[in-house]
């Protein structure tokens, strides 16, 4: 009777997509505070090591398997006003904090004062691609005329969605209520982009 054949070895891409579906197996599973390493290297069938060659540590594998979860073509709205646009993407942004995928998130940004590693690559993750929604509706908008062209930054644009954060970290809520996703943009954002001159 011959021996079963043994499974071959994986390496690069291969290896490195099962640690991550595998860490992302065990943020959903058991959340971030849950996710060990040694967890994570058991369900991907390799040893700590090979995982610790790719990320140095765990926030960098959490915040990696977390990006993979929500990583989506997204939909912007294009209506032709700018809060109405600013207004929906914030109503999106907030469903999803508000969603198991945001509690994920959450349970990352709760650990922020143990692991302050975790923000240094929340923001190396979030890169552009964070600001990058919120930049396009701002340039769809001074493309109208509805807001002057000083205004387009990054930090700018992203107000909206750094002040909904905020209310999740701050209050601990399951939801933001609309009303608060209202007055952040009208109280905050759209005075901030008008206050800016050419």
């Amino acid at each position: 009777m011959t021996e079963p054949a043994k499974a071959a070895r994986r390496r690069g891409p291969a290896l490195e997509q099962a640690i991550l579906r595998a860490a992302a197996d065990e943020l959903l599973e058991s959340g971030y505070p849950g996710m060990t390493m040694d967890n994570v290297a058991k369900r991907a069938g390799t040893n700590k090591n090979a995982i610790y060659r790719r990320w140095p540590h765990r926030p960098a594998l959490g915040v990696a398997a977390y990006k993979l979860l929500t990583t989506t073509a997204l939909d912007l709205p294009d209506t032709g006003d700018l809060r109405t646009d600013a207004l929906e993407l914030l109503r999106r942004a907030n469903s999803h904090l508000a969603s198991p995928l945001g509690e994920i998130l959450r349970s990352l940004l709760s650990q922020l004062s143990q692991e302050p590693e975790l923000l240094t690559e929340l923001r190396d993750q979030s890169g552009t691609d964070g600001a990058r929604p919120w930049l396009t509706i701002l340039d769809r908008a001074i493309t109208r005329g509805q807001a002057p062209a000083a205004a387009r930054h990054p930090r700018t644009a992203t107000v909206p969605i750094d002040l909904l954060r905020n209310e999740f970290v701050t209050r601990g809520v399951p939801t933001v209520p609309d009303e608060i996703l209202t007055e952040i943009i009208d109280t905050i954002y759209l005075p901030l982009l008008r206050g800016y001159r050419p």
